[in-house]
């Protein structure tokens, strides 16, 4: 028997949802809706297909206190919805910046809860930022459109390695100062 990890992440309220750390008790609904190829596909970070022990390894890793990348569930109970709609995160990185990133479960997908995710998050800065990031696939407008909506400013282009592609894949990059 083990005990969660007690994290020091802000819960961000908003008419919808909360941000919440993640814990244990996600890691089946996190799997369910990481392992649709088109959540996958759209993350640098996300194998498709997704082996075994992978999901419950990244949550113990955002459950960690050693952890260099805080990270919410989009939990929509509060207001009598699911539990989890979709994850947000902020990776530190040097000078008081961090990268962004996020999905949503495609049952939710043009509701437009991750402009309101991102909308929050960046209103709280939970990690006193200067500035954020984030980097979308070319082939994922919508996300783009998202930062856009959120007051992101695009920087240029650039590209990544896409593990569910195992390529690597033409990005456009944002930031806000905050």
């Amino acid at each position: 028997m083990s005990l969660d990890h007690v994290n020091s992440q802000p819960v961000i309220e908003t008419s919808r949802f909360v941000l919440r750390p993640l814990r244990a008790s996600d890691e089946g609904l996190i799997t369910h809706y990481a392992s649709d190829e088109r959540v996958a596909r759209m993350t640098s970070s996300i194998p498709h297909p997704i082996p075994p022990g992978a999901i419950a390894a990244y949550v113990a890793r955002a459950m960690s206190a050693e952890h260099d990348e805080d990270v919410w569930a989009i939990d929509g109970t509060p207001d009598g919805g699911e539990e989890l709609k979709g994850i947000i995160s902020l990776k530190r990185m040097d000078r008081d910046q961090s990268e962004v990133s996020f999905w949503i479960a495609p049952i939710f997908w043009n509701t437009g809860l991750a402009s309101e995710a991102l909308e929050a998050l960046v209103s709280a800065n939970p990690l006193q930022n200067a500035t954020m990031f984030a980097a979308v696939f070319q082939d994922n407008p919508a996300s783009a459109r998202v930062l856009i909506h959120c007051g992101f400013e695009y920087l240029g282009d650039a590209e990544t390695f896409a593990v569910s592609r195992d390529a690597n894949v033409p990005t456009w990059t944002y930031s806000r100062k905050l």
